[in-house]
């Protein structure tokens, strides 16, 4: 059999992994899923289901197409199950030693040709790989969460990656309909989450700082920042709207701007008064039936377009 016949796994029956999965199979992607958690394994049929089921009330898949990604996806109980698999994504929970220890299972059962891919947010792959015995065929495969709403991937190579990987796993990608960008080389955070966390540094700032509260600070972005960064990324910005002027601004504003990690102060309050976000139910905003039905319904309008 080809290698690019094989069948693509997934390792880790998370939300992630789920979504990885159900995006993989809606493309055409035969998959494996494994997970050491039996209840785990059983929750995966309906996870997915309510994966297909937003994407269809979207309008991105009919029936015949959610039909046929179910039958796509397979569950095993047994890493084993995934003797043919050319690609898998490892999906489970962010403790190296456990990563560690499943690529090491990878490697006995899996054909030579096989990549695995990390989805992890955390680790460098340089420390990911450190102890496989084929570390040129890993790589970090940083999908958003959730991939059926973000369908994007940073694909992040190790010092020893070969460039064959990169490219095979970035055009099998791509193929599924997803946009793959490739580092030049690891950063802590890879791209993403650093421009993410450099956005929300400021955002706490502001907040605890008094200039607007959590709903202003979240408009603003909303509206205007992320409306053109949806088109326009932020150097991309800053060629349209001339370099010059931005290093005038740039000059002024980028020494008031937020610097120290103190704004975590913020969040460790909210923590510690058992305001953790969304699923407790409280965090920055009071998370009540139509609060949850106006994310809901932002969400399929980001799918419909």
């Amino acid at each position: 059999m080809n290698e690019i016949n094989r069948r693509v796994a997934v390792v880790g029956a998370g939300l992630m992994g789920v979504g990885i999965a159900s995006c993989l199979a809606l493309a055409g992607e035969a998959v494996d899923v494994f997970d050491l958690s039996e209840a785990r394994r059983d929750e995966l049929p309906a996870l997915a289901e309510k994966i297909f089921e937003e994407l269809m009330a979207a309008g991105r898949i009919v029936e015949a197409e959610r039909d046929a990604a179910r039958a796509r996806i397979r569950v095993v109980a047994d890493l084993a199950a995934l003797a043919d698999a050319s690609l898998v994504f490892e999906a489970v929970v962010e403790r190296l030693e456990v990563k560690h220890a499943l690529y090491a299972e990878l490697e006995a059962v899996l054909p030579s040709y096989a990549l695995i891919a990390s989805n992890t947010s955390g680790f460098m792959p340089d420390v990911l790989c450190e102890r496989m015995a084929h570390p040129e065929r890993f790589l970090v495969a940083h999908f958003w969460n959730p991939p059926h709403v973000i369908p994007f991937v940073e694909l992040v190579p190790a010092r020893v990656t070969v460039p064959e990987a990169c490219a095979a796993l970035r055009g099998r990608l791509e193929s599924a309909g997803f946009e793959a960008v490739l580092l030049s080389k690891a950063a802590p955070g890879f791209v993403g989450n650093r421009i993410q966390f450099a956005v929300l540094r400021e955002a706490l700032h502001l907040v605890q700082s008094g200039v607007a509260d959590a709903a202003t600070v979240d408009a603003v972005v909303r509206a205007c920042i992320g409306k053109r960064y949806a088109s326009f990324g932020p150097l991309e910005t800053a060629d349209l709207g001339g370099l010059h002027t931005f290093l005038d601004i740039g000059g002024h504003l980028m020494p008031q701007l937020e610097k120290s990690e103190s704004v975590l102060q913020l969040l460790q309050a909210l923590v510690a008064a058992g305001r953790c976000g969304a699923t407790a139910g409280h965090g920055f905003y009071e998370w009540t039936d139509a609060r949850w039905q106006s994310v809901r319904e932002r969400r399929q309008r980001m799918l419909a377009r």
